[in-house]
């Protein structure tokens, strides 16, 4: 039997077809300096996939981690073949370059540090991975990476087509926390005309000094005087000090003192979930109707993460926030 012309084709396009480079381009000199703004555009925000990267078969690839155990660049073909058809899982006992445990009152959340995927949860099902997860502070997780993450996922679950999308970690030297990450993305079968884009997102955190050999973080008060800030290179044994607080903090509560360190920095929130559950301090009374929230088996309260004080993970659900309070839940204040 004769083959076709779209055979034909076919045949020729696979034989032609490349892989997305996993050489790191970018570095830390030639990006501009943080301003204020969680990212950046890079190259006139147009990535640099070759033509014959463009797949319009879904896969995803993983570098190998470095000689100081640090991810490298990843990329992958999204698809919605590629997505999760089920719940992430406990990522808890991955320990990314530069991890600690802290909590701040600036920080939303609290924490500093999350457990990040450079290819989201969302868009890879991808879970415990250790090739695909660094240590993220919450600002890159969520003004950061999740906006581009949500804008690929719309796309591609709206569409069904596919988007070529890869992601660099930039560490400078052997720092073990990157300085932050870039991310490149296009659609293949509109030829960009859906999503374009290539940006650099910074690891940074608002009125916190971060050292990016070691992932040590020190809280900047609004003086400049060293002697002000509050030291906690010890992340693990940090104590929060009750005498420094944010002054758009108004709550006094934060992640329940009996419930696990880990397991409380585990929330699902931004990259580390990728599912857009992010806190919020939006106060309509409405609600909204696309952020996540967690609603309890029990009880009257709404949450933003599924462990607060003695709420059991296993039985908790994701509900939006318009739909809890429909239901008559208020906003916890412990973990708001």
């Amino acid at each position: 039997m004769e083959s076709t012309d779209t055979e034909i084709e076919t045949e020729e396009q696979i034989e032609s077809q490349t892989k997305p480079s996993t050489e790191v381009t970018i570095s830390v000199s030639d990006i501009p300096e943080y301003s204020g703004k969680p990212y950046v555009e890079i190259n006139g925000n147009t990535p640099k996939f070759l033509e014959t990267d463009l797949s319009t078969t879904s896969y995803e690839y993983y570098s190998d981690l470095d000689n100081l155990g640090r991810c490298g660049v990843v990329y992958a073909c999204i698809g919605t073949d590629l997505m999760p058809t089920e719940e992430r899982g406990n990522i808890g006992s991955v320990k990314p370059t530069g991890w600690h445990t802290i909590k701040y009152d600036v920080v939303d959340g609290k924490y500093l540090y999350n457990r990040c995927h450079l290819i989201g949860y969302q868009l890879s099902g991808e879970n415990a991975n250790t090739k695909n997860l660094i240590t993220g502070t919450r600002y890159l997780n969520v003004d950061g990476m999740l906006p581009f993450e949500n804008m690929v996922a719309d796309y591609v679950k709206e569409t069904n087509n596919h988007v070529m999308y890869r992601v660099t970690p930039v560490f400078e030297g052997d720092n073990l926390l990157a300085s932050g990450v870039q991310i490149e993305a296009e659609s293949v079968e509109d030829n960009g005309e859906g999503i374009l884009f290539n940006v650099y997102c910074y690891n940074v955190q608002p009125n916190v000094k971060i050292d990016y050999a070691t992932g040590d973080s020190n809280l900047v008060t609004e003086t400049s005087d060293s002697n002000t800030d509050i030291n906690v290179s010890n992340a693990e044994s940090y104590t929060k000090n009750e005498n420094v607080k944010s002054e758009n903090n108004t709550k006094s509560g934060g992640a329940s003192e009996s419930s696990n360190s880990e397991n409380s920095g585990n929330m699902n929130s931004a990259s580390e979930s990728n599912e857009g559950t992010i806190s919020s301090n939006d106060q309509d009374t409405t609600g909204s109707s696309t952020l996540m929230v967690w609603k309890s088996a029990t009880g009257n309260k709404y949450h933003s993460i599924n462990n607060c004080g003695r709420m059991n993970p296993d039985k908790a659900v994701q509900i939006t926030e318009e739909q809890a309070i429909s239901q008559g839940l208020g906003k916890c204040s412990k973990c708001w």
